[in-house]
């Protein structure tokens, strides 16, 4: 009986060993030596944090990275090692309150840092891997894709429709603009009235279960005054694509409805306003979109650079030519883009500069000037001409996939 005994622990011990050879999963026997449970490593940043002791943190108004490491015993020489060692991947300076850090430190009393993990935004971090020589490199956790459907009707306004309790507050408010964005050159969002509906098809972004904000629209279909307007998302090109209805023709105007991604309009085109810092009324020849310093500002059509400078009144501006009939104008930039001169041809959507506050203005936003055959006006008055249709080669490929988002909105109701 002995024996038999011995035969059998000596048969569990081999499997334990060959288990840890070549599993990453370490085997943990129980107190009583007659079960095997299978403990599953911590791992975070691509680190085993199980052989540190982890401490977490967000970065405080006015502290540095520096400060953080010299709190878990990093001195000041070393510190100095590491920021050099991080020029061309991070800028120290760049560290951001309320920006969550991660220090693993040694598990012995002392605690000295062992890594630094700085997280840039909800996916995207720098480690600093300091433990025998100096290693600063980027990381990106992985993301997963969920995609769902959501449908409303209107009451009021588009806002208030989006009433879904998993949406937070800014993923409410992307998923509002991203729609207004689509339909911009179709629907007049100050007129939408009681009755109108909508079905949206659209990504969520998620990190391990913590969802982290919502993707693209896939698709969407909105019911205006009875006319059913379909959207329907499709890459002509790696990397870039456009809104298209059920026939394939393009939902957006030769021109984008706005020259920034994501923002509100602060001030409407208006033959008379009183201006906000002179006091003066005059007419505001210009749409005013409101957004963050260092919003990038896009070109709303193709064209050639014709001014990129500086003016008392505008401060940093461009201005594009796109033909013999239209010209835009983006004012009160932070800075305009490197590269970004007179003579240089832009395409719809490149970036020629970023939202500021230069020249007479009272905070940061966009003033966007649309001029018609020389003669400054309110672009969304314009009977601008259309954008290209789905091209002849990808018209098959564009149905199927269009009939398949179909499929998907009407089943879902």
């Amino acid at each position: 009986m002995k024996n038999l005994f011995k035969i059998i622990l000596i048969f569990f011990a081999l499997v334990f060993i060959l288990f840890n050879l070549f599993n990453k999963t370490p085997l943990v026997f129980s107190k009583d030596d007659s079960a095997i449970i299978l403990k599953e490593p911590n791992i975070e940043y691509g680190i085993n944090t199980d052989s540190f002791t982890v401490h977490r943190g967000y970065i405080n108004d006015n502290q540095t990275l520096g400060a953080v490491f010299y709190l878990h015993h990093i001195d000041h020489n070393e510190i100095d090692k590491i920021v050099n060692n991080s020029k061309g991947i991070f800028d120290f300076r760049k560290a951001l309150p309320n920006h969550k850090y991660t220090v693993l430190c040694s598990k012995d009393s002392n605690e000295i840092a062992q890594y630094l993990i700085y997280e840039e935004s909800s996916s995207a971090y720098i480690v600093f891997d300091i433990r025998d020589e100096i290693k600063v490199y980027k990381g990106e956790k992985e993301i997963t894709t969920i995609n769902r459907v959501l449908s409303g009707e209107i009451t009021y306004s588009l806002w208030d429709s989006v009433d879904d309790s998993t949406l937070g507050k800014r993923d409410r408010a992307n998923l509002v603009m991203e729609l207004e964005a689509i339909y911009a050159w179709s629907i007049d969002f100050f007129k939408v009235q009681n009755g109108d509906e909508f079905k949206v098809y659209f990504e969520e972004k998620y990190i391990k279960e913590e969802k982290i904000g919502i993707g693209r629209i896939l698709a969407a279909e909105f019911i205006h005054k009875g006319v059913n307007l379909y959207a329907f998302y499709f890459e002509e090109q790696d990397n870039y694509g456009d809104y298209f209805d059920e026939k394939g023709n393009t939902l957006r105007k030769a021109f984008l409805s706005a020259p920034l991604k994501f923002s509100r309009i602060s001030s409407k085109f208006s033959n008379r306003r009183k201006h906000p810092v002179t006091g003066r009324w005059k007419g505001h020849f210009g749409t005013d979109y409101a957004a963050p310093k260092g919003t990038p500002i896009m070109s709303t059509a193709d064209g050639t650079i014709v001014r990129a400078s500086y003016t008392k009144n505008n401060g940093n501006y461009v201005k594009v030519r796109h033909n013999k009939s239209y010209t835009t104008q983006y004012l009160h930039m932070s800075k305009i883009k490197k590269g970004i001169r007179k003579g240089v041809f832009v395409k719809q959507g490149d970036v020629i500069g970023y939202v500021g506050s230069t020249g007479l203005a009272t905070g940061p936003h966009v003033c966007y000037r649309f001029w018609n055959n020389n003669k400054q006006v309110d672009p969304y008055k314009q009977k601008l001409p259309p954008g290209e249709p789905i091209s002849n080669k990808n018209k098959e490929e564009y149905m199927i996939v269009k009939d398949s988002l179909m499929n998907i909105i009407n089943s879902n109701f």
